[in-house]
């Protein structure tokens, strides 16, 4: 009964860690440049005392989907959308360089330009400071250029350069800050083929439908773990009460 148990009981405990992945992605349905987290069943051996040969069902995350969400236009000066592949560099709050598809970018009061999350947008030269201007416009490369207060049409000129880099997908894993880092820490290049939609957004890639299929798949199999359980728990009922009557 205790293997039974314990089989059962290690089933429905990985069920739900997969359940929080479905979960976080559906959440994030409509958050801007979201990538979905993929989780798999993976086989493992069982550590400690006993026999080499028994294995573990076990749920763990594989990396994100890194499939380009839909884009829409917005039209606000500060939004951009990466065009294909491809990742916006960031400060992280640790201090690291991190990477983001999320263009919803802010100025604040003191000129930096950060994303949603206020991580400050890397440039040429570390984080972008730009300075009071009438006009703003980002350019299919990044660049940033101005019209200074009082100035013409004529008069716009380049202030910097948004860092843009195209990493190796296989390299890249989410932190806990919900930004993408490489693997084992660093920096990748700047990569001068990465191209912006200024104007636009890139919606999550998240599949709602094909995530809801899977939250059902997975509500199912936990609650077939739970009867396992149950019926664990009825045999030892029922031989307990056999060795009474003895």
């Amino acid at each position: 009964m205790d293997h039974s148990l314990y089989v059962a009981m290690t089933g429905a405990t990985q069920v739900m860690r997969a359940q929080e992945a479905v979960s976080h992605n559906l959440a994030n349905a409509s958050t801007t440049g979201f990538r979905a987290e993929l989780t798999a069943f993976q086989s493992l051996p069982v550590q400690g005392p006993g026999e080499a040969s028994r294995i573990n069902a076990v749920a763990r995350g594989i990396g994100v989907d890194t499939t380009p969400g839909s884009i829409t236009t917005t039209g606000r000066p500060l939004d951009v959308a990466v065009k294909g592949s491809g990742w916006i560099a960031v400060q992280a709050p640790d201090g690291s360089e991190a990477y983001t598809r999320a263009g919803d970018l802010q100025l604040t009061p003191d000129g930096l330009l950060t994303d949603a999350a206020g991580n400050p947008v890397l440039g040429g030269g570390g984080p972008i400071s730009l300075p009071p201007s009438a006009e703003l416009r980002i350019g299919e490369d990044g660049t940033i250029s101005s019209v200074p207060l009082g100035g013409g049409p004529n008069t716009i000129a380049a202030l910097d350069r948004i860092r843009l880099v195209n990493p190796d997908p296989t390299q890249l894993v989410q932190g806990g800050d919900g930004l993408m880092h490489l693997a084992g820490g660093g920096s990748a290049p700047a990569d001068p083929t990465v191209e912006v939609t200024a104007g636009a957004l890139e919606n999550s890639n998240v599949n709602a439908s094909s995530e809801l299929v899977k939250m059902i798949a997975l509500s199912r199999q936990y609650d077939m773990q739970i009867k396992s359980i149950k019926a664990a728990e009825d045999n030892a009922s029922s031989a307990s009460k056999l060795l009474q009557s003895n």
